[in-house]
């Protein structure tokens, strides 16, 4: 009788322990912005001449971080550190960013926040601008997979394009293949400021591609995507990464967006930034999806905002950070950082640690009890306790190491900040200077006195720029972040 009790509740009993595990383990959305700024948040920067009532609501109900930080001032290098947990100066990529097609950047075998998803029994997609390479320098014949790429790197199902929108080949991607082959070709576009549509530049593209139609179909696949889940994640959560296109060049606000902000184009495509990033809110509250799921918004990078463009505007898009994307100053690589998981994380909370991106690897995993791998996440250190107790002050991290777009290194220690090397290391010129004989060869900045990085102190505190110095070598040469004290 009992083998056949057994039997009878057997079902029963798995189903049951199914929705137990379940329970425990959130759904995971994060939504990486291109290009947004610091500054362009209001609840970030008061001043902000862009209306952000989504990015300001999701502050009131969750946790910012006011001192984060991404692991490179480009696109390619962040978003690998984002997935991997790694800085990617450690990878084949030293500077710069991909096109693409280049050959992919996560190595085989390496671990990912979607691998280790899949593994605790998560349903994996990603939906946007991958910009991590898809297997090839050049492609041609599409009857081919276009692969190594998301699909395998655990993502179950990847809907997106190849790079940044103001890069050839323009097309969509479904898993391996493209929606529709670039059979066509699109000639060099220049800002709208100078007569054209919106920077990109030419070369093949899908004959259905329109680039100011490109948000909006991402954001209805992401749609799409909550809507396909919402019954199932009692007995399967999903992990869902939204690499945004924008607010990246070609900025090409619909109609209803033009006029909406104090800062041009630019300003009016961040406004529609936060209008699809609410579109995706609305239906996650509309699905009863809110509750059961972790949250987390922000940039890969700085804002590309010019002095010229503060001045023309008098919009401050990357806040009171000096420089701007791609250089080595904060304005290239401190962002807004928004953190929500109702019941878990407190509302209306901010925190001063200071973080990286390469740190929501680490956090993920302890938040879904996934193990992970030896030799993965390198440069990750896991911020769910300061999540779930925001007045933490003990240092998650002792230090941060940041990357310019052009391969310039800086580190971070305490209030200190040393560059090593002289310019901006990205677009702000002088990109290099080199050094004169009897000046100093770097740059040290006190953060907590002057934040804006106008007063080089490296002369002044020798010793405090040997000590900088030395750390960031033993942390290029150990093949791993120092642990935090």
């Amino acid at each position: 009788m009992l083998p056949r009790l057994t039997a009878l509740f057997l079902p029963l009993l798995l189903v049951t322990a199914a929705l137990a595990q379940a329970a425990e383990r959130p759904n995971i959305v994060i939504i990486l912005a291109d290009d947004l700024g610091w500054g362009d948040p209001r609840v970030f920067s008061p001043a902000s001449k862009v209306p952000t009532p989504t990015l300001d609501r999701l502050a009131t109900q969750g946790l910012r971080f006011t001192d984060a930080h991404t692991p490179s001032s480009v696109c390619t290098p962040t978003r690998y550190g984002l997935l991997t947990g790694r800085y990617a100066w450690r990878s084949a990529l030293k500077k710069g960013v991909l096109n693409g097609y280049s050959p992919a950047l996560i190595e085989p075998e390496r671990a990912t926040l979607a691998s280790l998803c899949k593994a605790r029994g998560y349903a994996t997609a990603a939906i946007g601008k991958w910009h991590l390479g898809l297997g090839t320098a050049k492609r041609t014949d599409y009857s081919q997979p276009l692969t190594p790429g998301p699909n395998t790197v655990g993502f179950d199902s990847f809907f997106g394009i190849p790079a940044s929108l103001d890069m050839p080949p323009y097309l969509y991607i479904r898993d391996t293949a493209p929606e529709q082959a670039p059979t066509g070709q699109v000639p060099d576009s220049k800002r709208a400021s100078e007569g054209g549509a919106g920077f990109w530049r030419g070369g093949p593209a899908a004959p259905d591609f329109k680039h100011n139609q490109v948000l909006g179909r991402l954001t209805k696949e992401a749609i799409s995507f909550l809507e396909s889940r919402a019954d199932k994640t009692k007995t399967q959560p999903f992990f869902l990464y939204v690499p945004l296109t924008a607010p990246h060049t070609p900025w090409q606000p619909l109609p209803p967006f033009v006029g909406k902000s104090g800062a041009g184009p630019y300003g009016d495509f961040v406004a529609q930034v936060d209008g699809a990033i609410g579109e995706v809110f609305e239906t996650m509250d509309r699905l009863g999806l809110t509750k059961d799921t972790l949250v987390i918004v922000t940039s890969d990078n700085g804002a590309p905002w010019r002095p010229e463009d503060i001045e023309e505007f008098g919009h401050r898009a990357n806040g009171p950070w000096r420089g701007q994307k791609a250089d080595i100053h904060e304005a290239g690589h401190r962002v807004a950082f928004f953190a929500r998981w109702p019941g878990r994380i407190p509302a209306g909370t901010t925190s001063s640690q200071t973080i990286c991106l390469t740190d929501v690897f680490a956090t993920v995993a302890r938040v879904i009890g996934a193990k992970v791998p030896r030799g993965a996440g390198e440069d990750s250190f896991d911020l769910s306790a300061v999540m779930r107790t925001p007045s933490i002050k003990k240092p998650v991290r002792s230090s941060i190491v940041h990357h310019s777009g052009d391969g310039m290194f800086a580190i971070r220690s305490g209030n200190w900040k040393l560059i090593a090397g002289l310019g901006s290391g990205g677009f702000t010129a002088p990109k290099f200077i080199e050094p004169k004989p009897g000046e100093p060869a770097g740059q040290l900045y006190d953060l907590a006195k002057d934040p804006a990085e106008t007063d080089n102190v490296y002369a002044a505190h020798p010793d405090v720029a040997k000590r900088l110095s030395g750390l960031l070598k033993t942390q290029q040469d150990s093949g791993h972040s120092a642990p935090a004290r």
